[in-house]
Protein backbone atom coordinates (compact mmCIF):
# COMPACT_ATOMS: atom_id res chain seq x y z
CA UNK A 1 0.00 0.00 0.00
CA UNK A 2 1.42 3.44 -0.75
CA UNK A 3 0.96 5.13 2.65
CA UNK A 4 1.79 8.60 1.09
CA UNK A 5 -1.33 9.01 -1.25
CA UNK A 6 -5.27 8.48 -0.24
CA UNK A 7 -6.77 5.00 -0.08
CA UNK A 8 -10.47 4.30 -0.28
CA UNK A 9 -10.88 2.91 2.90
CA UNK A 10 -14.10 0.78 0.93
CA UNK A 11 -11.39 -0.89 -0.37
CA UNK A 12 -8.88 -1.11 2.57
CA UNK A 13 -11.05 -1.27 5.63
CA UNK A 14 -14.79 -2.37 4.29
CA UNK A 15 -15.43 -4.57 1.61
CA UNK A 16 -14.61 -7.93 0.44
CA UNK A 17 -12.46 -9.53 -1.70
CA UNK A 18 -15.10 -10.94 -4.35
CA UNK A 19 -16.61 -7.51 -4.94
CA UNK A 20 -13.19 -5.46 -5.41
CA UNK A 21 -11.99 -8.26 -7.78
CA UNK A 22 -15.56 -7.82 -9.47
CA UNK A 23 -14.70 -4.37 -9.50
CA UNK A 24 -10.93 -4.14 -10.28
CA UNK A 25 -9.02 -3.03 -13.40
CA UNK A 26 -8.85 -6.88 -14.19
CA UNK A 27 -12.07 -7.54 -14.60
CA UNK A 28 -12.91 -4.21 -16.54
CA UNK A 29 -10.34 -4.37 -19.17
CA UNK A 30 -10.38 -8.01 -19.68
CA UNK A 31 -13.96 -7.55 -20.06
CA UNK A 32 -13.10 -5.21 -22.58
CA UNK A 33 -10.93 -7.44 -24.84
CA UNK A 34 -13.67 -10.25 -24.47
CA UNK A 35 -16.35 -7.46 -25.59
CA UNK A 36 -13.64 -7.15 -28.22
CA UNK A 37 -13.12 -10.75 -29.69
CA UNK A 38 -17.07 -11.24 -29.08
CA UNK A 39 -17.78 -8.28 -31.90
CA UNK A 40 -14.92 -9.86 -34.30
CA UNK A 41 -16.04 -13.28 -33.80
CA UNK A 42 -19.60 -12.42 -34.46
CA UNK A 43 -18.86 -9.75 -37.38
CA UNK A 44 -16.82 -12.64 -38.69
CA UNK A 45 -19.77 -15.61 -38.34
CA UNK A 46 -21.84 -12.93 -40.55
CA UNK A 47 -19.11 -12.49 -43.52
CA UNK A 48 -16.95 -10.24 -42.69
CA UNK A 49 -13.47 -10.66 -43.79
CA UNK A 50 -12.07 -11.79 -40.58
CA UNK A 51 -9.90 -14.30 -40.25
CA UNK A 52 -9.18 -17.46 -37.19
CA UNK A 53 -5.56 -16.37 -37.08
CA UNK A 54 -6.96 -13.08 -35.56
CA UNK A 55 -9.40 -14.58 -33.17
CA UNK A 56 -7.05 -16.58 -31.52
CA UNK A 57 -4.96 -14.01 -31.18
CA UNK A 58 -6.97 -11.84 -29.63
CA UNK A 59 -8.14 -14.76 -27.52
CA UNK A 60 -4.81 -15.69 -26.65
CA UNK A 61 -4.18 -12.21 -25.07
CA UNK A 62 -7.52 -11.19 -23.00
CA UNK A 63 -5.86 -11.27 -20.02
CA UNK A 64 -2.22 -9.86 -20.26
CA UNK A 65 -3.13 -6.03 -19.88
CA UNK A 66 -0.03 -4.13 -20.30
CA UNK A 67 -0.90 -1.27 -17.94
CA UNK A 68 2.07 0.79 -18.17
CA UNK A 69 1.91 1.32 -22.14
CA UNK A 70 -2.00 1.72 -21.60
CA UNK A 71 -1.51 4.63 -19.25
CA UNK A 72 1.02 6.20 -21.59
CA UNK A 73 -0.84 5.76 -24.72
CA UNK A 74 -3.78 7.56 -22.16
CA UNK A 75 -1.52 10.19 -21.35
CA UNK A 76 -0.98 11.16 -24.68
CA UNK A 77 -4.61 10.51 -25.90
CA UNK A 78 -6.60 11.72 -23.43
CA UNK A 79 -8.97 8.90 -24.11
CA UNK A 80 -9.12 5.36 -22.46
CA UNK A 81 -10.48 3.17 -24.95
CA UNK A 82 -8.19 4.29 -27.63
CA UNK A 83 -5.28 3.98 -25.35
CA UNK A 84 -6.54 0.43 -24.97
CA UNK A 85 -7.51 0.17 -28.09
CA UNK A 86 -3.67 0.44 -29.39
CA UNK A 87 -2.27 -1.47 -25.96
CA UNK A 88 -4.44 -4.68 -27.28
CA UNK A 89 -3.73 -4.29 -30.89
CA UNK A 90 0.34 -4.01 -29.83
CA UNK A 91 -0.43 -7.32 -28.43
CA UNK A 92 -2.31 -8.89 -31.48
CA UNK A 93 -0.25 -7.50 -34.40
CA UNK A 94 -2.51 -8.99 -36.80
CA UNK A 95 -5.64 -8.75 -35.52
CA UNK A 96 -5.25 -4.87 -35.10
CA UNK A 97 -6.68 -3.86 -38.13
CA UNK A 98 -10.33 -5.20 -37.00
CA UNK A 99 -9.81 -4.54 -32.94
CA UNK A 100 -13.17 -2.10 -32.56
CA UNK A 101 -14.50 -2.36 -35.74
CA UNK A 102 -17.85 -0.10 -36.45
CA UNK A 103 -18.03 0.29 -32.50
CA UNK A 104 -17.72 3.17 -30.39
CA UNK A 105 -16.28 3.76 -26.84
CA UNK A 106 -19.88 3.12 -25.07
CA UNK A 107 -19.32 -0.34 -26.76
CA UNK A 108 -16.96 -1.65 -24.66
CA UNK A 109 -17.70 1.04 -21.91
CA UNK A 110 -20.99 0.74 -21.29
CA UNK A 111 -22.07 -2.97 -21.96
CA UNK A 112 -18.89 -3.63 -19.26
CA UNK A 113 -20.21 -1.59 -16.85
CA UNK A 114 -23.78 -3.67 -17.11
CA UNK A 115 -21.84 -6.87 -17.27
CA UNK A 116 -19.97 -5.78 -13.68
CA UNK A 117 -22.94 -4.29 -12.01
CA UNK A 118 -25.14 -7.47 -13.09
CA UNK A 119 -22.11 -9.95 -11.27
CA UNK A 120 -21.75 -7.40 -8.55
CA UNK A 121 -25.90 -7.97 -7.77
CA UNK A 122 -25.45 -11.69 -7.90
CA UNK A 123 -22.36 -11.18 -5.56
CA UNK A 124 -25.25 -8.87 -3.45
CA UNK A 125 -27.95 -11.73 -3.69
CA UNK A 126 -25.16 -13.84 -2.26
CA UNK A 127 -24.79 -12.07 0.96
CA UNK A 128 -28.45 -10.76 1.22
CA UNK A 129 -29.44 -14.72 1.21
CA UNK A 130 -27.37 -15.18 4.06
CA UNK A 131 -28.18 -12.49 5.65
CA UNK A 132 -31.84 -13.95 5.57
CA UNK A 133 -30.24 -17.00 6.41
CA UNK A 134 -28.82 -16.21 10.17
CA UNK A 135 -32.14 -14.13 10.83
CA UNK A 136 -33.90 -17.19 10.16
CA UNK A 137 -32.07 -19.13 12.15
CA UNK A 138 -31.71 -16.13 15.03
CA UNK A 139 -35.79 -15.94 14.80
CA UNK A 140 -36.56 -19.79 15.18
CA UNK A 141 -33.62 -19.61 18.13
CA UNK A 142 -35.13 -17.17 20.17
CA UNK A 143 -39.04 -17.39 19.00
CA UNK A 144 -40.45 -17.97 22.70
CA UNK A 145 -38.40 -15.58 24.49
CA UNK A 146 -40.54 -12.90 25.90
CA UNK A 147 -38.36 -9.17 25.77
CA UNK A 148 -40.34 -6.07 25.95
CA UNK A 149 -41.47 -4.21 22.82
CA UNK A 150 -41.23 -0.26 22.22
CA UNK A 151 -42.92 2.13 20.16
CA UNK A 152 -41.15 5.92 20.95
CA UNK A 153 -38.66 3.97 22.63
CA UNK A 154 -41.01 3.59 25.70
CA UNK A 155 -42.03 0.69 27.41
CA UNK A 156 -44.88 -0.77 25.21
CA UNK A 157 -46.57 -4.26 24.86
CA UNK A 158 -44.13 -7.15 25.17
CA UNK A 159 -43.03 -9.54 22.25
CA UNK A 160 -40.45 -11.95 21.61
CA UNK A 161 -36.90 -11.50 20.50
CA UNK A 162 -37.39 -13.94 17.67
CA UNK A 163 -40.57 -12.25 16.32
CA UNK A 164 -38.95 -8.96 16.29
CA UNK A 165 -35.75 -10.40 13.95
CA UNK A 166 -39.25 -11.17 11.72
CA UNK A 167 -39.48 -8.03 11.15
CA UNK A 168 -35.69 -7.55 9.97
CA UNK A 169 -35.84 -10.60 7.30
CA UNK A 170 -39.22 -9.13 6.07
CA UNK A 171 -37.48 -5.90 5.39
CA UNK A 172 -34.66 -7.90 3.64
CA UNK A 173 -37.42 -10.54 1.68
CA UNK A 174 -38.37 -7.22 0.05
CA UNK A 175 -35.13 -6.19 -0.92
CA UNK A 176 -34.23 -9.20 -2.37
CA UNK A 177 -37.50 -9.12 -4.16
CA UNK A 178 -36.41 -6.09 -6.17
CA UNK A 179 -33.14 -7.22 -6.53
CA UNK A 180 -34.89 -10.23 -8.31
CA UNK A 181 -36.92 -8.17 -10.51
CA UNK A 182 -34.02 -6.24 -11.45
CA UNK A 183 -32.20 -8.87 -12.52
CA UNK A 184 -34.55 -10.49 -14.52
CA UNK A 185 -34.86 -8.10 -17.35
CA UNK A 186 -31.20 -7.20 -17.03
CA UNK A 187 -29.68 -6.54 -20.49
CA UNK A 188 -26.62 -5.87 -22.71
CA UNK A 189 -26.82 -2.34 -24.28
CA UNK A 190 -25.79 -4.18 -27.50
CA UNK A 191 -23.57 -2.49 -30.36
CA UNK A 192 -25.92 0.58 -31.53
CA UNK A 193 -23.08 2.61 -32.66
CA UNK A 194 -22.30 6.20 -32.25
CA UNK A 195 -26.07 7.53 -31.54
CA UNK A 196 -27.72 4.19 -31.30
CA UNK A 197 -28.95 3.85 -35.11
CA UNK A 198 -26.45 1.46 -36.04
CA UNK A 199 -25.56 3.45 -38.98
CA UNK A 200 -22.14 1.94 -39.12
CA UNK A 201 -22.85 -1.50 -38.71
CA UNK A 202 -25.07 -0.97 -41.46
CA UNK A 203 -22.34 0.32 -43.19
CA UNK A 204 -20.15 -3.01 -42.62
CA UNK A 205 -22.69 -5.17 -43.83
CA UNK A 206 -23.72 -3.08 -46.87
CA UNK A 207 -27.00 -2.51 -45.89
CA UNK A 208 -27.98 -5.75 -44.69
CA UNK A 209 -30.32 -5.12 -41.76
CA UNK A 210 -31.19 -8.56 -40.66
CA UNK A 211 -27.30 -9.14 -39.77
CA UNK A 212 -27.27 -5.71 -37.76
CA UNK A 213 -30.00 -7.45 -36.09
CA UNK A 214 -27.74 -10.42 -35.68
CA UNK A 215 -24.94 -8.84 -34.35
CA UNK A 216 -26.17 -7.74 -31.41
CA UNK A 217 -28.01 -11.34 -30.79
CA UNK A 218 -24.53 -13.11 -31.17
CA UNK A 219 -22.92 -10.79 -29.03
CA UNK A 220 -25.16 -10.74 -26.16
CA UNK A 221 -25.09 -14.27 -26.11
CA UNK A 222 -21.42 -14.75 -26.19
CA UNK A 223 -21.56 -12.82 -23.42
CA UNK A 224 -24.15 -14.29 -21.27
CA UNK A 225 -27.03 -12.09 -21.53
CA UNK A 226 -30.50 -13.17 -23.15
CA UNK A 227 -31.21 -9.41 -24.95
CA UNK A 228 -29.87 -6.00 -25.49
CA UNK A 229 -31.59 -2.78 -24.89
CA UNK A 230 -34.11 -2.34 -27.53
CA UNK A 231 -33.14 1.31 -28.32
CA UNK A 232 -30.10 3.46 -26.92
CA UNK A 233 -28.64 7.02 -27.92
CA UNK A 234 -24.97 6.32 -27.22
CA UNK A 235 -24.79 5.17 -24.16
CA UNK A 236 -27.47 2.66 -22.38
CA UNK A 237 -30.28 4.86 -20.13
CA UNK A 238 -29.12 5.74 -16.90
CA UNK A 239 -32.04 5.08 -15.90
CA UNK A 240 -30.69 1.62 -15.20
CA UNK A 241 -28.08 2.75 -13.08
CA UNK A 242 -30.46 4.55 -10.45
CA UNK A 243 -32.30 1.12 -10.36
CA UNK A 244 -29.33 -0.31 -9.53
CA UNK A 245 -28.28 2.16 -7.12
CA UNK A 246 -31.97 2.21 -5.87
CA UNK A 247 -31.87 -1.43 -4.94
CA UNK A 248 -28.70 -1.32 -2.79
CA UNK A 249 -29.91 2.11 -1.00
CA UNK A 250 -33.03 -0.39 -0.08
CA UNK A 251 -30.83 -2.70 1.48
CA UNK A 252 -28.76 -0.18 3.21
CA UNK A 253 -32.09 1.28 4.64
CA UNK A 254 -33.14 -2.35 5.66
CA UNK A 255 -29.53 -2.61 7.46
CA UNK A 256 -29.30 0.69 8.85
CA UNK A 257 -33.07 -0.01 10.82
CA UNK A 258 -31.65 -3.38 12.06
CA UNK A 259 -28.64 -2.04 13.27
CA UNK A 260 -30.39 0.84 15.41
CA UNK A 261 -32.40 -1.77 16.79
CA UNK A 262 -29.53 -3.27 18.06
CA UNK A 263 -27.42 -0.37 18.84
CA UNK A 264 -30.62 -0.20 21.20
CA UNK A 265 -30.65 -3.44 22.25
CA UNK A 266 -27.28 -2.92 23.43
CA UNK A 267 -27.48 -0.12 25.48
CA UNK A 268 -30.32 -1.92 27.13
CA UNK A 269 -27.57 -4.27 27.63
CA UNK A 270 -30.18 -7.24 25.96
CA UNK A 271 -27.39 -7.72 23.10
CA UNK A 272 -23.86 -7.76 22.60
CA UNK A 273 -22.30 -7.80 18.79
CA UNK A 274 -19.45 -10.21 18.71
CA UNK A 275 -16.39 -8.76 20.51
CA UNK A 276 -12.84 -10.46 20.34
CA UNK A 277 -10.93 -11.55 23.05
CA UNK A 278 -8.04 -8.62 22.49
CA UNK A 279 -10.59 -6.27 21.08
CA UNK A 280 -10.33 -2.68 22.58
CA UNK A 281 -13.82 -0.87 23.13
CA UNK A 282 -12.64 2.51 23.72
CA UNK A 283 -8.95 4.16 24.30
CA UNK A 284 -10.12 5.81 27.65
CA UNK A 285 -12.42 3.79 29.35
CA UNK A 286 -11.23 -0.20 29.09
CA UNK A 287 -14.71 -1.60 30.50
CA UNK A 288 -16.27 -0.42 27.00
CA UNK A 289 -18.02 -2.83 24.74
CA UNK A 290 -19.21 -0.07 22.02
CA UNK A 291 -21.83 -1.76 19.52
CA UNK A 292 -18.88 -0.56 16.64
CA UNK A 293 -19.65 -3.02 14.11
CA UNK A 294 -23.51 -2.07 14.44
CA UNK A 295 -22.26 1.56 14.03
CA UNK A 296 -20.22 0.87 10.81
CA UNK A 297 -23.42 -0.47 9.24
CA UNK A 298 -25.32 2.51 10.07
CA UNK A 299 -22.61 4.50 8.81
CA UNK A 300 -21.85 2.27 5.24
CA UNK A 301 -25.46 2.76 4.86
CA UNK A 302 -25.85 6.51 5.05
CA UNK A 303 -23.11 6.56 2.24
CA UNK A 304 -25.17 4.27 -0.04
CA UNK A 305 -28.40 5.95 0.82
CA UNK A 306 -27.39 9.48 -0.32
CA UNK A 307 -24.93 7.92 -3.50
CA UNK A 308 -28.40 6.49 -4.84
CA UNK A 309 -28.90 10.54 -5.46
CA UNK A 310 -25.82 10.23 -7.67
CA UNK A 311 -27.60 8.54 -10.58
CA UNK A 312 -30.87 9.69 -10.01
CA UNK A 313 -29.61 13.25 -11.09
CA UNK A 314 -27.16 11.37 -13.79
CA UNK A 315 -30.44 10.37 -15.46
CA UNK A 316 -32.14 13.64 -15.19
CA UNK A 317 -29.44 15.55 -17.14
CA UNK A 318 -28.28 13.56 -19.72
CA UNK A 319 -28.33 15.38 -23.20
CA UNK A 320 -30.37 14.14 -25.94
CA UNK A 321 -28.16 10.98 -27.39
CA UNK A 322 -25.38 11.42 -24.72
CA UNK A 323 -23.03 13.81 -22.28
CA UNK A 324 -20.01 13.02 -20.85
CA UNK A 325 -21.17 14.64 -17.32
CA UNK A 326 -22.10 11.55 -16.30
CA UNK A 327 -18.44 9.52 -16.37
CA UNK A 328 -16.20 10.73 -13.83
CA UNK A 329 -19.65 10.79 -11.38
CA UNK A 330 -19.81 7.24 -12.42
CA UNK A 331 -16.33 5.86 -11.80
CA UNK A 332 -16.81 6.60 -8.03
CA UNK A 333 -20.91 6.51 -7.46
CA UNK A 334 -21.49 2.74 -8.68
CA UNK A 335 -18.21 0.93 -7.57
CA UNK A 336 -18.65 2.49 -3.78
CA UNK A 337 -22.25 1.87 -3.87
CA UNK A 338 -21.41 -2.05 -4.63
CA UNK A 339 -18.49 -1.92 -1.71
CA UNK A 340 -19.92 -0.48 0.89
CA UNK A 341 -23.25 -2.72 0.69
CA UNK A 342 -20.81 -5.40 0.62
CA UNK A 343 -19.42 -3.84 3.47
CA UNK A 344 -22.93 -3.73 5.22
CA UNK A 345 -24.27 -7.29 4.39
CA UNK A 346 -21.26 -8.30 5.86
CA UNK A 347 -21.24 -7.03 9.19
CA UNK A 348 -25.01 -7.64 9.37
CA UNK A 349 -24.23 -11.76 8.92
CA UNK A 350 -21.40 -11.31 11.17
CA UNK A 351 -23.35 -9.85 13.85
CA UNK A 352 -26.00 -12.07 13.63
CA UNK A 353 -24.26 -15.24 13.55
CA UNK A 354 -21.97 -13.98 16.40
CA UNK A 355 -23.94 -11.73 18.30
CA UNK A 356 -25.55 -12.72 22.17
CA UNK A 357 -28.71 -11.77 23.45
CA UNK A 358 -29.09 -11.80 27.07
CA UNK A 359 -32.78 -13.59 27.84
CA UNK A 360 -32.06 -12.61 31.80
CA UNK A 361 -31.84 -8.72 31.22
CA UNK A 362 -34.98 -8.43 28.87
CA UNK A 363 -36.72 -10.65 31.54
CA UNK A 364 -35.59 -8.03 33.96
CA UNK A 365 -36.64 -5.04 31.88
CA UNK A 366 -40.11 -7.06 31.77
CA UNK A 367 -40.30 -7.12 35.37
CA UNK A 368 -39.34 -3.45 35.88
CA UNK A 369 -42.71 -2.61 33.49
CA UNK A 370 -44.88 -5.44 33.61
CA UNK A 371 -46.91 -4.18 36.54
CA UNK A 372 -47.79 -1.49 34.62
CA UNK A 373 -48.95 -3.34 31.66
CA UNK A 374 -50.93 -5.76 33.39
CA UNK A 375 -53.22 -3.02 35.24
CA UNK A 376 -55.85 -4.04 32.10
CA UNK A 377 -55.27 -7.30 32.99
CA UNK A 378 -56.18 -7.00 36.59
CA UNK A 379 -58.93 -4.17 35.56
CA UNK A 380 -60.75 -6.76 33.65
CA UNK A 381 -60.30 -10.06 36.29
CA UNK A 382 -61.53 -7.68 39.01
CA UNK A 383 -64.66 -6.23 37.13
CA UNK A 384 -64.83 -10.46 36.33
CA UNK A 385 -65.22 -10.45 40.13
CA UNK A 386 -67.92 -8.13 40.52
CA UNK A 387 -65.91 -4.76 40.82
CA UNK A 388 -66.86 -1.41 39.93
CA UNK A 389 -65.05 -0.45 36.68
CA UNK A 390 -64.96 3.43 37.44
CA UNK A 391 -63.59 3.02 40.82
CA UNK A 392 -61.09 0.14 39.67
CA UNK A 393 -60.02 2.58 37.10
CA UNK A 394 -59.62 5.57 39.42
CA UNK A 395 -57.39 3.37 42.11
CA UNK A 396 -54.96 1.68 39.54
CA UNK A 397 -54.46 5.39 38.60
CA UNK A 398 -54.00 6.61 42.05
CA UNK A 399 -51.30 3.58 42.65
CA UNK A 400 -49.57 4.43 39.47
CA UNK A 401 -49.37 8.04 39.01
CA UNK A 402 -47.50 7.45 42.32
CA UNK A 403 -45.65 4.38 41.36
CA UNK A 404 -44.40 6.51 38.63
CA UNK A 405 -43.59 9.35 40.83
CA UNK A 406 -41.47 7.77 43.18
CA UNK A 407 -39.32 6.21 40.36
CA UNK A 408 -38.62 8.60 38.34
CA UNK A 409 -37.80 11.34 41.55
CA UNK A 410 -36.40 8.58 44.30
CA UNK A 411 -35.11 6.07 41.68
CA UNK A 412 -37.49 4.10 43.69
CA UNK A 413 -38.42 0.10 42.70
CA UNK A 414 -41.89 -0.66 41.16
CA UNK A 415 -43.81 -1.33 43.90
CA UNK A 416 -47.32 -1.34 42.12
CA UNK A 417 -48.52 -4.70 43.03
CA UNK A 418 -47.55 -4.69 46.27
CA UNK A 419 -50.05 -1.53 46.32
CA UNK A 420 -52.65 -2.94 44.69
CA UNK A 421 -52.42 -6.28 46.62
CA UNK A 422 -52.79 -4.74 50.15
CA UNK A 423 -55.78 -2.18 48.32
CA UNK A 424 -58.96 -4.26 49.62
CA UNK A 425 -60.57 -3.02 47.07
CA UNK A 426 -59.33 -5.27 44.28
CA UNK A 427 -59.71 -8.13 46.48
CA UNK A 428 -56.85 -9.92 44.74
CA UNK A 429 -54.20 -12.49 46.38
CA UNK A 430 -50.95 -13.42 45.68
CA UNK A 431 -52.07 -16.19 43.14
CA UNK A 432 -54.23 -14.11 41.27
CA UNK A 433 -51.57 -11.96 40.62
CA UNK A 434 -48.73 -14.53 39.84
CA UNK A 435 -51.55 -15.74 37.44
CA UNK A 436 -52.09 -12.90 35.84
CA UNK A 437 -48.95 -11.61 35.48
CA UNK A 438 -47.73 -14.60 33.41
CA UNK A 439 -45.59 -13.01 30.75
CA UNK A 440 -47.19 -15.46 28.45
CA UNK A 441 -50.29 -13.65 28.64
CA UNK A 442 -49.15 -10.17 27.01
CA UNK A 443 -46.63 -11.76 24.09
CA UNK A 444 -50.03 -12.29 21.94
CA UNK A 445 -49.18 -14.44 19.04
CA UNK A 446 -45.69 -13.68 18.46
CA UNK A 447 -43.97 -16.81 18.79
CA UNK A 448 -47.17 -17.99 15.95
CA UNK A 449 -46.31 -15.36 14.33
CA UNK A 450 -42.44 -15.82 14.32
CA UNK A 451 -43.08 -19.35 12.93
CA UNK A 452 -45.50 -18.76 10.05
CA UNK A 453 -43.12 -16.20 8.81
CA UNK A 454 -40.04 -18.50 8.65
CA UNK A 455 -42.28 -21.33 7.38
CA UNK A 456 -44.47 -19.67 5.02
CA UNK A 457 -42.56 -16.83 3.90
CA UNK A 458 -38.57 -17.50 4.38
CA UNK A 459 -38.20 -20.62 4.00
CA UNK A 460 -39.33 -21.41 0.65
CA UNK A 461 -37.38 -18.37 -0.58
CA UNK A 462 -34.42 -20.09 1.35
CA UNK A 463 -35.10 -23.07 -0.61
CA UNK A 464 -35.63 -22.05 -4.04
CA UNK A 465 -31.73 -19.64 -3.50
CA UNK A 466 -30.19 -22.10 -1.66
CA UNK A 467 -27.03 -21.88 -3.86
CA UNK A 468 -26.57 -18.67 -2.34
CA UNK A 469 -26.88 -19.95 0.93
CA UNK A 470 -23.52 -20.12 3.69
CA UNK A 471 -21.67 -16.85 2.19
CA UNK A 472 -18.38 -16.84 4.41
CA UNK A 473 -17.72 -13.11 5.72
CA UNK A 474 -14.79 -11.75 7.14
CA UNK A 475 -14.48 -8.54 8.66
CA UNK A 476 -11.06 -6.89 8.67
CA UNK A 477 -11.46 -4.51 11.59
Amino acid sequence: MDHGSYQNPLCARYSGKEMKRIFSDDVKFSTWRKLWLALAESEKELGLAITDEQIEEMRAHLFDVDYEKAAAYESALRHDVMAHIRTFGDACPKAKAIIHLGATSCYVGDNTDLIVMREGLFQIKRLLVSALEALGEFAKAHKDVPTLAYTHFQAAQPTTLGKRATLWAQDLLMDLRQLDFLLSDFRLLGCKGTTGTGASFLELFDGDREKVKLLEEKIAEKMGFSACLPVSGQTYTRKIDFFVLSVLSGIAQSASKAAGDLRLMAHLKEFDEPFEAAQVGSSAMAYKRNPMRCERMASLARLVIADAQNPAITAATQWLERTLDDSANRRISIPEAFLATDGILSLYINIIRGGTPYPKVMEKHLDEELPFLATENILMECVKRGGDRQALHEAIREHSVAVAKEIKLNGGKNDLLDRILADKRFGLTKEDLDRLLNVRNFIGMAPEQTETFLKEELAPVLKENREFCGSNVSINV
